[in-house]
This record gives C-alpha cells, sequence and structure tokens, in this order.
C-alpha cells in the first residue's frame, strides 16, 4: 500500500488526484473509494497503484486511520 493526501477534488465530475509520498501524483475515480461523497480534500490515505491507458492510478483509496 502507497501514502499520500487527497490533493484534489473534481466532485461533480467523480474523480481527483492523490500526491503520493513517493512524490508522484496519482489520478483516482469515485469508484476507487467507498465514501467519495464525504471527502473534502485534505485526507490522508492509503491506496494500491495500478497501470492504466493514460498511465498509473490508484485503486482502493482508503482513509489512513
Amino acid at each position: 500500500m502507497t501514502n499520500g493526501t487527497i490533493k484534489k477534488l473534481v466532485s461533480d465530475r467523480g474523480f481527483g488526484f492523490i500526491a503520493a509520498e513517493d512524490g508522484k501524483e496519482y489520478f483516482f475515480h469515485r469508484e476507487a473509494v467507498d465514501n467519495f461523497d464525504s471527502l473534502n480534500g485534505g485526507e490522508k490515505v492509503t491506496f494500491e497503484i495500478e497501470p492504466s491507458p493514460k498511465g498509473p492510478r490508484a485503486k482502493q483509496v482508503r482513509l489512513s486511520q
């Protein structure tokens, strides 16, 4: 699992970006998060990285404890 922080949310379009501890930024779609609508940005999260046609993206995004 990778750690990061929700950097930007585009709630009306259902996606966002995570600033990861590895210095990279990862796209995520609302389907990757259980409670997408409860996010405001700035939350600490853990996630996995998967390949996609447009480059690596986050999946299984979970709020850190």
